[in-house]
C-alpha cells in the first residue's frame, strides 16, 4: 500500500486529507503538536483498516522529522509528503508594524525551514517510490497583499518558491504547491477571531487534492477552484 506523511494532521485540512487517503487504503504517518488530538485522529482513521503511525511533536525538531521518515520507512517507504503544518506568526494577526520578530521567525521555521528539512529527510524514499509526490500547502496570502497577513504570507510565498525550485531539481517527482482557499479551520479562527463569515469545511476541498494524486499533472502551483473543477 502507498504511504503518506502528513504534518499538522490532527485537525483541519490535514485530518480531512488523511481521512480520504485512509479510505483509499493508504498507510499513514501523522504529525501534530497536540498528542491527545493526534491519538484520537489515528484511532478514527485506523477504523478503515489502514496502518496509522501517530507521532506527536514539533516539525521544527530535526529528530522529530527523522522519526517521521523512519516510521514511514517501516511501513514501506514514502509515496507522498504533505507539508501542511503551519504557524501564523501572531494570533490574532497584526499589522507588520506590530508583528513580533520572534513570531515571524516561528512562522518561517515552521512553514519554510521545517518543510525543507522534512523534504531533505524524505527525498531518498520519495525517489525510490517511483511515483513520489510532495504537496506544499500554500495560501492566497502567498500571492496577494492582505493587511495583517504579511508575516504568514511571506513565509508561504517563500515556501512556494522553494517548492518550485524543488520541482526543477527533482523532475522525476511530482511537486505541487496548493492553495486550498478559505476554509473553516482552527488556524483561520486564530488568525481572524472576529470574522464569523461562512467558509467551507476542509473536507470540501479534499477532492481537488485527490485529483492531483489520480491525474498527476505537471509540477506547479494549483488553486482550489482549478483543482475542484471536474474533480472526481
Amino acid at each position: 500500500m502507498p504511504v503518506a506523511i502528513i504534518t499538522g494532521a490532527s485537525r483541519g485540512l490535514g485530518r480531512a486529507l488523511a481521512e480520504a487517503l485512509a479510505a483509499r487504503g493508504w498507510d499513514l504517518v501523522l504529525d501534530a503538536r497536540g498528542a491527545e488530538a493526534l491519538r484520537e485522529t489515528a484511532a478514527a482513521l485506523s477504523a478503515h483498516g489502514t496502518r496509522v503511525e501517530a507521532l506527536p511533536g514539533d516539525v521544527t525538531d530535526a529528530a522529530h522529522r527523522a522519526g517521521l521518515v523512519a516510521a514511514a520507512w517501516k511501513l514501506g517507504g514514502v509515496d507522498l509528503l504533505v507539508n501542511n503544518a503551519s504557524a501564523l506568526g501572531a494570533e490574532p494577526l497584526v499589522r507588520l508594524e506590530e508583528l513580533p520578530l520572534d513570531g515571524l521567525r516561528r512562522a518561517l521555521e515552521v512553514n519554510l525551514v521545517a518543510a525543507l528539512g522534512l523534504v531533505q529527510e524524505a527525498l531518498p524514499l520519495l525517489r525510490a517510490a517511483g511515483a513520489g509526490a510532495v504537496i506544499s500547502v500554500s495560501s492566497d496570502a502567498a500571492a496577494e497583499a492582505y493587511g495583517t497577513w504579511g508575516g504568514y504570507g511571506a513565509s508561504k510565498a517563500a515556501l512556494d518558491q522553494l517548492t518550485a525550485v524543488l520541482a526543477v531539481e527533482e523532475p522525476e517527482l511530482r511537486v505541487w504547491a496548493v492553495d486550498p482557499g478559505d476554509m473553516a479551520t482552527d488556524l483561520y479562527a486564530a488568525a481572524v477571531p472576529d470574522d464569523a463569515g461562512a467558509r467551507p469545511e476542509p473536507a470540501a476541498v479534499v477532492p481537488g487534492f485527490l485529483r492531483l494524486l489520480d491525474e498527476r499533472p505537471a509540477s506547479g502551483r494549483y488553486g482550489a477552484p482549478a483543482l475542484l473543477q471536474g474533480a472526481r
